[in-house]
């Protein structure tokens, strides 16, 4: 089996910045690590690993030091580690990104019988690209999986979270399944695992060498766009009201109230 999974690099922290006019992530300074969600998909391609001996490829789309990331990957155990990293690739919306990913895919000829990803990147919150990645390719998508209860070379049998219930479905492969972090608790990487990851080598592509257009990917790709960015302010302006009777207190809010209420 040949298990697929997509990995974002993002900030490691809450306090990031929007860039006024382009409406993108300033990324600069920032320590990075692999998307949290991420790193429960890459658990659960590593344990169908351990039981069926699948072969991982990580694919990741970003800048340079996500290679850092892709290094990481590796110690904890994955075959092959691919990043596109291209100037041309920033400011790509969700869409402009799975059709990156998606078309590596074809174009450098990755085979995979199952595609992994998380359920959502924390720096974006969409939970857009692993879905737009399986329709641009054509395949099944089961999204939500917080249970893996079966895995074959023909099909995989998942426990779907909905906010109503819990559902059982046999999905035939290839497919994307899109994960909850219930879903495996990640692993820390061992000492020999680092080691032999440093002899490994990652696979670097960039826009040219998978022949991309410039209007297909980056800002110019992106059929949605950032108009305005805008940082929420809370504002208080308190009123205090004292008297000897509840009653005066309670008729002064509700003359407040009243121009908010339905009519």
């Amino acid at each position: 089996m040949k298990i697929l999974v997509l990995a974002k690099q993002v900030p490691d922290t809450d306090k990031v910045k929007i860039d006024p006019n382009t409406g993108t992530m300033i990324r600069e300074g920032l320590d990075a690590v692999m998307n949290p969600l991420d790193m429960h998909a890459l658990e659960v391609a590593l344990r169908i690993k351990e039981t069926t001996g699948a072969h991982i490829t990580v694919l990741s789309m970003g800048p340079a030091k996500t290679e850092e990331m892709l290094k990481d990957s590796l110690a904890f155990g994955v075959d092959r580690a691919i990043l596109l990293t291209d100037a041309a690739f920033a400011g790509s919306d969700t869409w402009a990104t799975s059709y990156v990913l998606s078309e590596a895919v074809k174009r450098l000829k990755i085979e995979y019988d199952l595609v992994l990803c998380g359920e959502k990147a924390t720096d974006g919150e969409t939970g857009q690209v692993g879905i737009e990645f399986g329709v641009l390719l054509n395949l099944p998508i089961v999204t939500y999986v917080s249970r893996i209860f079966e895995v074959s070379k023909e099909f995989i049998v998942v426990e779907r979270t909905t906010e109503e219930a819990f559902e059982k479905w046999k999905v035939k492969l290839p497919a994307v399944i899109s994960v909850l972090k219930s879903v495996a608790e990640p692993r820390l990487p061992t000492l020999n695992g680092k080691k032999r990851a440093m002899n490994q080598k990652i696979e670097i592509y960039n826009a040219q060498t998978l022949g991309f257009k410039p209007e297909e990917i980056g800002l110019n790709g992106s059929p949605t766009k950032v108009i305005r960015v805008c940082n929420t302010k809370l504002t208080r302006n308190c009123k205090l009201f004292v008297g000897k009777e509840t009653t005066v207190g309670v008729r002064k809010v509700v003359e407040l109230l009243k121009p908010f209420l339905r009519k």
